[in-house]
């Protein structure tokens, strides 16, 4: 009877010297210690084919209102073309003969967001240096961007960063990339501007590996350069269009998508390809995709939604599949 009376007591007691309260906090604390353990690619999965919606839907939710875009400033969106397409700047190239099928505000120079990360790949490997290397994020690469799920402390190889860099458009794997360049961020940032003029680029620039800043800028013409030039290396081909990617971080399996939605329906040929978005450059994408037998070269930039630069590629593609053999739009020479 004594003893159930004062039990309550002893209990908190216990609970005050930290001998029942303990234990479960010393377990999570190794916990965390455990997830600390170096990222480990466990699967590369094939590509597959998923259905994926690509026309565009109105939502009936609320819309948010951001800054506007530059193409908005300058009056180029929601300008109309024979097409209709969403985005306000578009060009059609013939990859192999440089006739221009297609095109809607193609020279002026807008920012590219993600779509950097083409040149962000092509300077890493131009290095050529050790694609097995670890490397570590650390808090400046952490610090680059807010959302991520390479946590600071996180090991992987080169060649896994390259790889989600251009599949799933991961910020702190293109900067990490970067930094461990020889001669650091600002060596790189003095690359990726030679490439550019080395490639003809004229009225682009490069402020950052990444792609959020608003300064990295390029135009629709440009952009064919660079696709061209991106697909002249196999792994910037095989890692763009990897539908997913699964790796172990924090202790515990993760999969990365590719951003493009194209890519994960198996829908179009696509050979190379990269998405973006910040606001000052809207929704973009750019590809290198296969049509009636001829390889095309792709740009869509500034679209009006999340899904609409998809859905103007497809409208490109079945424009292009309906025309006539021999009947190729060729409005002019690049």
């Amino acid at each position: 009877m004594r003893l159930n009376r004062f039990w309550p007591l002893v209990i908190a007691l216990l609970f005050s010297m930290g001998v029942l309260g303990n234990a479960p906090v010393q377990a999570a604390t190794k916990d965390k210690q455990k997830q600390a353990k170096p990222t480990k690619v466990v699967t590369k999965s094939p590509k597959r084919a998923k259905t994926v919606r690509v026309t565009v839907t109105r939502s009936s939710a609320p819309v948010v209102a951001g800054p506007p875009s530059l193409a908005t400033a300058l009056g180029l969106r929601g300008q109309r073309d024979e097409l209709n397409l969403k985005s306000a700047v578009v060009m059609v190239v013939n990859q192999d003969t440089k006739e221009v099928y297609y095109e809607k505000n193609p020279s002026v120079s807008l920012p590219i967001a993600s779509i950097t990360k083409l040149m962000t790949a092509m300077v890493t490997l131009d290095a050529k240096l050790p694609m097995d290397d670890v490397i570590v994020i650390n808090a400046e690469d952490a610090h680059i961007y807010r959302h991520s799920r390479l946590a600071e402390g996180t090991s992987l190889t080169r060649e896994d960063a390259l790889h989600l860099a251009l599949m799933s458009s991961e910020n702190r794997a293109a900067y990490t990339l970067a930094r461990n360049y020889p001669g650091g961020l600002p060596a790189f940032i003095a690359a990726m501007n030679r490439k550019a003029k080395d490639l003809g680029m004229e009225h682009s620039h490069f402020e950052d590996p990444t792609g959020l800043t608003s300064e990295n800028v390029a135009s629709a013409e440009d952009l064919t350069r660079m696709l061209n030039a991106a697909y002249q290396y196999k792994t910037i081909r095989e890692f763009s269009t990897w539908p997913d990617l699964t790796m172990v971080i924090a202790n515990r399996p993760q999969k990365f998508l590719n951003t493009n939605r194209l890519v994960r329906s198996g829908d179009m040929d696509i050979g190379l390809q990269k998405t973006g978005f910040i606001n000052a450059a809207g929704r973009c994408l750019v590809m290198q995709a296969r049509v009636n037998n001829t390889p095309l070269l792709l740009v869509f930039l500034d679209s009006v939604g999340t899904q609409s630069r998809f859905a103007d590629a497809v409208r490109v593609r079945d424009w292009y599949e309906r025309m006539p053999s021999g009947a190729q739009p060729i409005r002019r020479l690049m």
